[in-house]
């Protein structure tokens, strides 16, 4: 069972109005609405080419929509100006899809840059403090003298994530974090993204589409499609969505196998 869930009766951290992105005459969002509210993880599905990461992207500031609004702890994020919008960046952190390590660099100077380069920490300060920050993601000590090349996907996964922790964020940003997992690293990611919610008081917006991540940490779910957030609610609202689509990827098999794994039935 999870412990702490957000109250939707609180305001939202993060607002999404209007959205609308487009590449070319390619529309990929048109008119969405969604919103992250504090300390919930919110997991974000949809098919392919319904924009998840793009969706992502745009919140962070990496992709500028064509129209609508972001707030983001309460601002507007296209109207703020370079050094505001800087500061307002430096409250979240972003784990991509494939780690986005520096391959030149090892772990814990990984960890370290934005230490160095945001928070103004010396070179030994910043280490020092990565070294907290990969063992706060699970990594043994030894792991931070390591290279990208040296580690395991999921040890990346961990690498990424101790970056994203690194500047002590309010909200975090997941992009496929248990993509390319085996099962018994992806179940263990996803029991990792739930202590740190907790003990560190995160908000989480996750893109996946592991069900079993969805089933096991996410407190509420989007839908992608047809351009827009079709539903956002409860896993068991979610699930009764009338959509095929919707009806296809929770009903079918892996779908009814990640809802028994976490809610199993005790024997007589």
């Amino acid at each position: 069972m999870r412990a702490a869930q957000a109250s939707t009766s609180e305001a939202p951290l993060i607002r999404v109005r209007g959205l609308e992105n487009r590449f070319g005459q390619h529309v990929v969002h048109e008119d969405l609405e969604l919103d992250l509210y504090p300390g919930e993880i919110l997991g974000v599905v949809g098919g392919s080419g319904t924009g998840k990461s793009v969706l992502l992207r745009s919140i962070v500031g990496l992709l500028r929509p064509r129209a609508g609004r972001i707030e983001v702890f309460g601002e507007d994020l296209q109207s703020l100006s370079a050094d505001a919008r800087s500061r307002l960046e430096r409250r979240f952190g972003v784990l991509f899809q494939r780690g986005a390590l520096f391959t030149s660099l090892s772990l814990q100077e990984n960890v370290a840059l934005p230490l160095i380069e945001h928070a103004g920490l010396a070179r030994a300060d910043a280490e020092a403090l990565a070294r907290v920050k990969l063992a706060l993601a699970g990594l043994p000590g030894e792991a931070a003298i390591k290279y990208p090349a040296e580690l395991s996907g999921g040890m990346i996964k961990r690498a990424a994530l101790a970056r994203a922790l690194a500047l002590d964020p309010e909200a975090l940003f997941l992009d496929e974090p248990t993509a390319g997992l085996d099962p018994i690293g992806a179940a263990a990611f996803d029991r990792l993204i739930l202590t740190l919610r907790d003990a560190l008081g995160l908000s989480v917006f996750l893109v996946t589409h592991d069900l079993d991540t969805l089933y096991t940490a996410c407190d509420r779910v989007a839908v992608l499609s047809r351009k827009r957030v079709l539903v956002a609610d409860r896993l068991d609202v979610v699930a009764a969505t009338d959509d095929d689509w919707i009806h296809d990827y929770f009903h079918g098999p892996r779908g009814r196998a990640a809802q028994r794994a976490a809610n199993p039935v005790e024997d007589p």
